[in-house]
């Protein structure tokens, strides 16, 4: 349900990130199908690489998901496990700091109680309370949550190491108070001027696989 002609026409304003709407105009926000898989994925991925998130996420569900069959040689071999199925994990048993261990659990637990809804149609500001009402929720947390999950457009991660990068090879500010306040002008579309500079760094992410 977005708008790209209302959100590019908004950012091609500032000066800056003109010329990044005119290469690539009408960028999305990448969204989840599964909001609970994806705060427990941003969970995963605190304070360490991408490819360490990955392999925190597989161990999870090799663990605990469900396995299934995939005649077409996709390579699929579990679902990702529901809020219910690690609602009675050990921790001990999760190789993450004992801090994490502590986030991730009560995570899973309130969404499988139900206390926390991060479905479509939740109130996004009454779901960041509650995210960051829990143990181990910083700000970078609950607005990837806020982003990915709930869809919020405006949703803006100024600690965010790949943005604050992204944000000094522009010549914009880097640190998150500067650039939250410069970010000012692009409301209600944050999210996707963070797209916009995301798209800007050579990482991996950022290329189309090969071979």
């Amino acid at each position: 349900d977005a708008d790209p002609v209302a959100v590019d026409e908004l950012l091609r304003a500032d000066p800056v990130l003109a010329p990044l709407v005119g290469k690539a105009p009408g960028r999305r926000v990448p969204r989840t199908v599964d909001a609970a898989e994806f705060a427990v994925r941003a969970v995963l991925g605190q304070q360490v690489s991408t490819a360490a998130a990955r392999t925190h996420a597989a161990r999870l569900v090799r663990a605990h998901g469900d396995p299934v069959d995939d005649p077409e040689g996709g390579g699929l071999t579990h679902l990702f496990p529901a809020p219910e199925a690690l609602a009675g994990l050990d921790p001990e048993k999760l190789a993450l700091p004992r801090s994490r261990r502590t986030t991730l659990t009560t995570l899973v637990a309130a969404l499988a109680s139900g206390d926390l809804a991060l479905d479509p149609g939740s109130d996004w500001r009454s779901a960041r309370e509650r995210l960051a009402a829990l143990p181990g929720f910083g700000p970078w947390t609950v607005e990837t949550i806020a982003m990915r999950a709930l869809g919020d457009p405006d949703a803006f991660l100024p600690t965010d190491l790949g943005l604050r990068r992204a944000a000094a090879a522009c010549d914009l500010p880097a640190t998150p108070a500067a650039l939250t306040a410069r970010a000012a002008a692009w409301r209600p579309w944050r999210a996707y001027a963070v797209q916009y500079l995301w798209a800007t760094d050579d990482h991996p992410i950022n290329h189309m696989p090969t071979g």
